[in-house]
Protein backbone atom coordinates (compact mmCIF):
# COMPACT_ATOMS: atom_id res chain seq x y z
CA UNK A 1 0.00 0.00 0.00
CA UNK A 2 0.65 3.47 -0.74
CA UNK A 3 -0.29 6.68 1.07
CA UNK A 4 -1.21 9.73 -0.52
CA UNK A 5 -0.84 13.18 1.03
CA UNK A 6 -2.42 16.43 -0.28
CA UNK A 7 -1.81 19.69 1.68
CA UNK A 8 -4.34 22.32 0.69
CA UNK A 9 -4.28 26.00 2.30
CA UNK A 10 -8.20 26.77 1.56
CA UNK A 11 -8.97 30.68 2.67
CA UNK A 12 -11.58 30.86 5.69
CA UNK A 13 -14.44 32.12 3.14
CA UNK A 14 -14.04 29.05 0.88
CA UNK A 15 -13.60 26.65 3.35
CA UNK A 16 -17.03 25.54 3.92
CA UNK A 17 -17.73 24.86 0.26
CA UNK A 18 -13.82 22.99 0.06
CA UNK A 19 -15.72 20.95 2.43
CA UNK A 20 -18.60 20.56 0.57
CA UNK A 21 -16.78 19.54 -2.24
CA UNK A 22 -15.10 17.02 -0.61
CA UNK A 23 -18.11 15.11 1.06
CA UNK A 24 -19.45 14.89 -2.68
CA UNK A 25 -15.72 13.83 -4.09
CA UNK A 26 -15.87 11.06 -1.02
CA UNK A 27 -18.63 9.08 -3.34
CA UNK A 28 -16.80 8.33 -6.48
CA UNK A 29 -13.19 7.91 -4.41
CA UNK A 30 -15.00 5.37 -1.67
CA UNK A 31 -16.16 3.96 -5.04
CA UNK A 32 -12.48 3.12 -6.37
CA UNK A 33 -11.60 -0.39 -5.72
CA UNK A 34 -7.49 1.21 -5.50
CA UNK A 35 -8.73 3.31 -2.55
CA UNK A 36 -8.35 1.60 0.83
CA UNK A 37 -9.21 4.75 2.88
CA UNK A 38 -9.57 8.51 3.16
CA UNK A 39 -9.69 11.18 5.34
CA UNK A 40 -9.68 15.03 5.38
CA UNK A 41 -8.35 16.56 8.46
CA UNK A 42 -8.19 20.62 9.26
CA UNK A 43 -5.59 22.04 10.81
CA UNK A 44 -6.72 23.54 14.86
CA UNK A 45 -3.87 26.36 14.82
CA UNK A 46 -4.05 27.03 11.26
CA UNK A 47 -7.85 26.67 10.31
CA UNK A 48 -6.67 27.38 6.45
CA UNK A 49 -4.37 24.11 5.83
CA UNK A 50 -6.29 21.52 5.35
CA UNK A 51 -3.99 18.28 4.75
CA UNK A 52 -6.51 14.92 2.57
CA UNK A 53 -5.03 11.48 3.52
CA UNK A 54 -5.44 8.27 0.92
CA UNK A 55 -4.40 5.20 1.30
CA UNK A 56 -3.81 3.41 -2.19
CA UNK A 57 -3.34 -0.30 -2.91
CA UNK A 58 -0.35 1.07 -4.77
CA UNK A 59 0.90 4.11 -6.14
CA UNK A 60 0.66 2.60 -9.50
CA UNK A 61 -2.99 1.84 -8.85
CA UNK A 62 -3.44 5.00 -8.16
CA UNK A 63 -2.03 6.73 -10.49
CA UNK A 64 -2.88 4.54 -13.67
CA UNK A 65 -6.10 2.61 -12.68
CA UNK A 66 -7.92 5.22 -10.37
CA UNK A 67 -6.90 8.13 -12.96
CA UNK A 68 -7.51 5.90 -15.94
CA UNK A 69 -10.51 4.52 -14.23
CA UNK A 70 -14.71 5.26 -14.21
CA UNK A 71 -14.33 7.35 -10.93
CA UNK A 72 -11.51 9.47 -11.57
CA UNK A 73 -14.10 12.28 -13.76
CA UNK A 74 -16.53 12.65 -11.12
CA UNK A 75 -14.05 12.98 -8.33
CA UNK A 76 -11.75 15.47 -9.83
CA UNK A 77 -14.76 17.25 -11.14
CA UNK A 78 -15.45 18.21 -7.23
CA UNK A 79 -11.83 19.29 -6.60
CA UNK A 80 -11.24 20.53 -9.64
CA UNK A 81 -11.69 24.49 -8.42
CA UNK A 82 -9.15 23.52 -5.21
CA UNK A 83 -6.29 22.50 -7.32
CA UNK A 84 -4.54 25.96 -7.28
CA UNK A 85 -4.95 25.40 -3.41
CA UNK A 86 -2.62 22.41 -3.63
CA UNK A 87 0.77 23.22 -1.37
CA UNK A 88 1.98 19.58 -1.27
CA UNK A 89 0.81 16.14 -2.91
CA UNK A 90 3.18 13.35 -2.29
CA UNK A 91 3.35 9.36 -2.23
CA UNK A 92 4.42 8.09 1.24
CA UNK A 93 5.22 4.40 1.98
CA UNK A 94 4.73 2.99 5.13
CA UNK A 95 7.73 2.01 7.49
CA UNK A 96 5.55 -0.72 10.07
CA UNK A 97 5.98 1.56 12.63
CA UNK A 98 2.80 2.01 14.12
CA UNK A 99 0.58 0.75 16.96
CA UNK A 100 -2.28 1.89 19.55
CA UNK A 101 -1.79 4.39 22.36
CA UNK A 102 -3.08 4.24 25.46
CA UNK A 103 -5.84 6.22 24.75
CA UNK A 104 -7.74 3.19 23.77
CA UNK A 105 -7.96 0.43 26.11
CA UNK A 106 -6.91 -3.43 25.05
CA UNK A 107 -9.61 -5.38 24.83
CA UNK A 108 -6.81 -7.43 27.55
CA UNK A 109 -7.49 -4.89 29.98
CA UNK A 110 -11.43 -4.01 29.19
CA UNK A 111 -12.49 -7.75 30.09
CA UNK A 112 -10.85 -7.71 33.34
CA UNK A 113 -7.19 -9.20 32.48
CA UNK A 114 -5.37 -12.58 33.12
CA UNK A 115 -8.01 -13.00 36.13
CA UNK A 116 -11.18 -13.02 33.98
CA UNK A 117 -9.81 -14.59 31.28
CA UNK A 118 -8.70 -17.60 33.39
CA UNK A 119 -12.05 -17.67 35.03
CA UNK A 120 -13.48 -17.65 31.56
CA UNK A 121 -12.10 -20.52 30.36
CA UNK A 122 -12.12 -22.54 33.77
CA UNK A 123 -15.99 -21.84 33.36
CA UNK A 124 -15.91 -22.84 29.64
CA UNK A 125 -13.59 -26.39 30.00
CA UNK A 126 -15.65 -27.38 33.00
CA UNK A 127 -18.90 -27.06 30.42
CA UNK A 128 -16.99 -28.95 27.24
CA UNK A 129 -15.56 -31.93 29.20
CA UNK A 130 -19.16 -32.58 30.10
CA UNK A 131 -20.69 -31.63 26.50
CA UNK A 132 -21.73 -34.85 24.09
CA UNK A 133 -20.53 -33.65 21.36
CA UNK A 134 -17.32 -31.99 21.46
CA UNK A 135 -16.09 -33.40 25.12
CA UNK A 136 -14.92 -36.26 23.11
CA UNK A 137 -12.24 -33.79 21.60
CA UNK A 138 -10.79 -32.95 24.69
CA UNK A 139 -10.36 -37.03 26.14
CA UNK A 140 -7.34 -36.68 28.52
CA UNK A 141 -7.03 -32.65 28.88
CA UNK A 142 -4.10 -31.52 30.40
CA UNK A 143 -5.03 -30.01 33.73
CA UNK A 144 -3.46 -26.80 32.69
CA UNK A 145 -5.53 -26.43 28.95
CA UNK A 146 -7.70 -23.85 30.61
CA UNK A 147 -4.90 -21.83 32.20
CA UNK A 148 -2.79 -21.93 28.22
CA UNK A 149 -5.98 -21.12 26.31
CA UNK A 150 -6.33 -18.10 28.75
CA UNK A 151 -2.95 -17.41 27.93
CA UNK A 152 -3.48 -17.64 24.49
CA UNK A 153 -6.80 -15.21 24.82
CA UNK A 154 -4.79 -12.70 26.42
CA UNK A 155 -1.82 -12.02 23.86
CA UNK A 156 -4.45 -12.12 21.08
CA UNK A 157 -6.03 -9.48 23.27
CA UNK A 158 -3.46 -6.97 23.67
CA UNK A 159 -2.21 -8.67 26.56
CA UNK A 160 1.33 -10.26 27.80
CA UNK A 161 2.91 -12.72 25.17
CA UNK A 162 3.15 -15.12 27.77
CA UNK A 163 1.80 -18.28 25.42
CA UNK A 164 4.57 -17.04 22.73
CA UNK A 165 7.52 -17.27 25.59
CA UNK A 166 6.12 -20.25 27.71
CA UNK A 167 4.24 -22.44 25.01
CA UNK A 168 5.51 -21.79 21.85
CA UNK A 169 3.49 -19.30 20.27
CA UNK A 170 1.21 -19.98 17.06
CA UNK A 171 2.81 -22.97 15.91
CA UNK A 172 2.23 -24.61 19.28
CA UNK A 173 -1.45 -23.76 19.13
CA UNK A 174 -1.78 -24.34 15.01
CA UNK A 175 -0.36 -28.41 16.52
CA UNK A 176 -3.56 -28.65 18.52
CA UNK A 177 -5.65 -28.83 15.99
CA UNK A 178 -3.71 -30.47 12.87
CA UNK A 179 -5.55 -33.80 12.22
CA UNK A 180 -8.38 -33.21 14.47
CA UNK A 181 -11.30 -33.06 11.73
CA UNK A 182 -13.31 -30.96 13.79
CA UNK A 183 -16.71 -30.79 12.03
CA UNK A 184 -18.86 -27.64 12.06
CA UNK A 185 -21.39 -28.52 14.66
CA UNK A 186 -18.45 -29.23 17.01
CA UNK A 187 -17.63 -25.91 15.79
CA UNK A 188 -20.62 -24.30 16.46
CA UNK A 189 -21.02 -26.25 19.63
CA UNK A 190 -17.40 -25.09 21.00
CA UNK A 191 -18.82 -20.87 20.03
CA UNK A 192 -22.42 -21.15 21.64
CA UNK A 193 -20.31 -22.66 24.95
CA UNK A 194 -17.81 -20.08 24.92
CA UNK A 195 -20.13 -17.00 24.50
CA UNK A 196 -22.35 -18.77 27.47
CA UNK A 197 -19.16 -18.87 29.67
CA UNK A 198 -18.78 -15.52 29.06
CA UNK A 199 -22.42 -14.83 30.68
CA UNK A 200 -21.28 -16.77 33.63
CA UNK A 201 -17.55 -15.35 34.18
CA UNK A 202 -19.57 -12.17 33.92
CA UNK A 203 -16.89 -10.83 31.13
CA UNK A 204 -18.47 -7.30 30.06
CA UNK A 205 -21.53 -7.30 28.28
CA UNK A 206 -21.49 -4.14 26.35
CA UNK A 207 -22.30 -4.33 22.47
CA UNK A 208 -18.60 -3.13 21.65
CA UNK A 209 -16.74 -5.58 23.79
CA UNK A 210 -19.13 -8.41 22.41
CA UNK A 211 -18.86 -8.16 19.03
CA UNK A 212 -15.48 -7.46 19.42
CA UNK A 213 -14.83 -10.92 21.10
CA UNK A 214 -17.49 -12.67 18.94
CA UNK A 215 -15.48 -11.85 16.05
CA UNK A 216 -12.42 -13.17 16.79
CA UNK A 217 -13.91 -16.45 17.93
CA UNK A 218 -15.66 -16.56 15.25
CA UNK A 219 -12.64 -15.80 13.19
CA UNK A 220 -10.17 -18.36 15.41
CA UNK A 221 -12.67 -21.18 15.84
CA UNK A 222 -13.36 -21.01 11.56
CA UNK A 223 -9.19 -21.31 10.83
CA UNK A 224 -8.90 -24.30 13.49
CA UNK A 225 -11.75 -25.87 11.36
CA UNK A 226 -10.04 -25.26 8.16
CA UNK A 227 -6.35 -26.43 9.43
CA UNK A 228 -7.91 -29.58 11.27
CA UNK A 229 -8.94 -31.03 8.37
CA UNK A 230 -7.29 -33.96 6.68
CA UNK A 231 -5.14 -33.27 3.98
CA UNK A 232 -5.06 -29.41 5.33
CA UNK A 233 -1.53 -27.49 4.86
CA UNK A 234 -1.41 -24.00 6.82
CA UNK A 235 1.24 -21.78 7.28
CA UNK A 236 3.34 -23.02 9.70
CA UNK A 237 5.05 -20.00 11.34
CA UNK A 238 2.59 -17.17 11.46
CA UNK A 239 2.78 -14.60 14.57
CA UNK A 240 -0.04 -15.00 17.32
CA UNK A 241 -2.84 -12.56 15.74
CA UNK A 242 -3.72 -9.18 17.56
CA UNK A 243 -7.13 -8.67 17.97
CA UNK A 244 -8.73 -4.75 18.68
CA UNK A 245 -11.81 -3.47 18.48
CA UNK A 246 -12.76 -2.73 14.69
CA UNK A 247 -15.44 -0.69 13.67
CA UNK A 248 -16.48 0.00 17.72
CA UNK A 249 -13.97 1.66 20.19
CA UNK A 250 -15.15 1.12 23.77
CA UNK A 251 -17.59 3.84 24.19
CA UNK A 252 -17.16 5.94 27.08
CA UNK A 253 -19.52 8.43 28.57
CA UNK A 254 -17.89 12.07 29.08
CA UNK A 255 -18.47 13.73 32.24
Amino acid sequence: MIVEYIRYRVPAERSAEFEAAYRRAAAPLASAPQCVDYELTRCVEEPACYILRITWSSAEDHLQGFRGGPHFAAFFAEIRPYVSDIEEMRHYAPTGIRGQGAAVPTLYDWAGGAEALERLTEIFYGHVTKDDLIGPLFAGMDPGHPRYVAMWLGEVFGGPDRYTRERGGYPHMLSQHLGKGITEPQRRRWVSLLLDAADEADLPGDPEFRAAFLGYIEWGTRLAFANSQPGAAPIAHAPVPHWGWGVAPPYVPKG
